[in-house]
């Protein structure tokens, strides 16, 4: 088993904006330490390393990926640059933590899932880092143990306002737009807290008219036996987000599920009840848990970090980011044909 003092180091490809959230909070880790970083300009990456307090700089990836004191590499480049550096990474012997969506469609993911298996000893997993923070852990133990009754829906809703020409979420060539930039935490979650793949989709978009990228998009999930998932992303409405997760004896919300604050309680709702002889769903007390202060990015890194030490399987591992690219490509299938897809 793991000591105190051993830890995964960590390397990074490309010096991109997201990583000045993620790699603090990485770096808080007990047992991981950002160790390198590498770009296409050493002067870029040296920049990057002095501002993050990163040891390392290289301006290349295939140096870093040289380097025989960097065991994994964090992957946050844009969503097309995702598979080609994850097998690169593989191949040079280093575990991989890539940022979501792990690829721009279903069959780059099956691809780098068959690839990996050539390496049974490494460790590949898409960064979904809200499934680590407690709220979502306590929210599913809800579900489990049948708080809310039989599961019957799943309702999410995640926005934001964004309409820069210059940011690749804006630009539809290099996998931009709304789902899979957004819309592929709402899949994922309604995917893992119903715990299986659904059974067809259907989806409705808006396109921007300039940028070509979807900048609304709403879809409904059919997991079968009376089990649904409905949602709505958007990069050009009110900055939003919420969960309700509803069942035939109450329901579980959660009031930021995605972009979980590092430095303030975050909340999750338990409100049950009961059904009366005439039929009628009457409240029961309800229980606001406010959980304590914590950075999921810390925890993901924490959890992938471990399971890397002690040789074990990711939580969460490519068959999952699998169904999710399944479930998304489907859903752009469904726009396209109005009509019901099968992922």
């Amino acid at each position: 088993m793991t000591n105190d003092n051993q830890k995964v180091r960590w390397g990074v490809l490309g010096t991109a904006n997201f990583g000045r959230t993620i790699l603090p909070a990485m770096q808080r880790c007990q047992f991981a330490e950002v160790s390198a970083v590498a770009s296409r300009s050493l002067e870029s990456a040296k920049a990057y390393a002095k501002e993050l307090a990163i040891p390392k700089a290289y301006g290349s990836y295939e140096e870093i990926l040289r380097d025989p004191e960097v065991d994994a590499i964090y992957i946050p480049l844009p969503n097309h640059m995702h598979i080609g550096p994850a097998k690169l990474a593989l191949e040079a012997g280093k575990h991989v933590l890539c940022e979501k969506p792990i690829s721009v469609n279903a069959e780059d993911a099956l691809e780098l899932l068959e690839f990996s298996k050539k390496f049974p000893r490494l460790k590949i997993a898409e960064a979904f880092m809200y499934r680590y923070h407690p709220q979502w852990v306590q929210a599913k133990k809800w579900v489990t143990e049948g708080k809310i009754g039989t599961l019957r829906m799943v309702q999410v809703f995640f926005a934001y306002y964004n309409v820069d020409a210059s940011n690749i979420r804006n630009q539809s060539d290099v996998g931009g737009g709304g789902l899979l930039d957004i819309g592929c935490y709402c899949v994922s979650s309604s995917r893992w807290i119903c715990g299986r793949e659904p059974e067809r989709v259907i989806g409705l978009f808006d396109k921007d008219p300039s940028f070509g990228t979807d900048r609304l998009a709403s879809g409904i999930l059919d997991f079968g036996n009376g089990l649904q998932a409905s949602f709505t992303c958007s990069t050009q409405v009110a900055p939003y987000q919420r969960i309700n997760i509803l069942g035939t004896h109450g329901r579980v919300e959660i009031d930021i599920p995605f972009n979980a604050p590092p430095d303030r309680p975050c909340r999750v709702s338990l409100y049950p009840g009961t059904h009366s002889d005439q039929g009628r769903f009457e409240p029961a007390e309800s229980k606001v848990l406010d959980i304590d202060i914590c950075d999921q990015y810390t925890l993901q890194g924490e959890a992938i970090s471990l399971a890397i030490l002690n040789d074990e399987p990711v939580p969460y591992g490519l068959e999952d980011a699998v169904g999710n690219m399944r479930t998304l490509q489907a859903l752009r299938q469904s726009n396209e044909s109005s009509a019901w897809i099968a992922p």
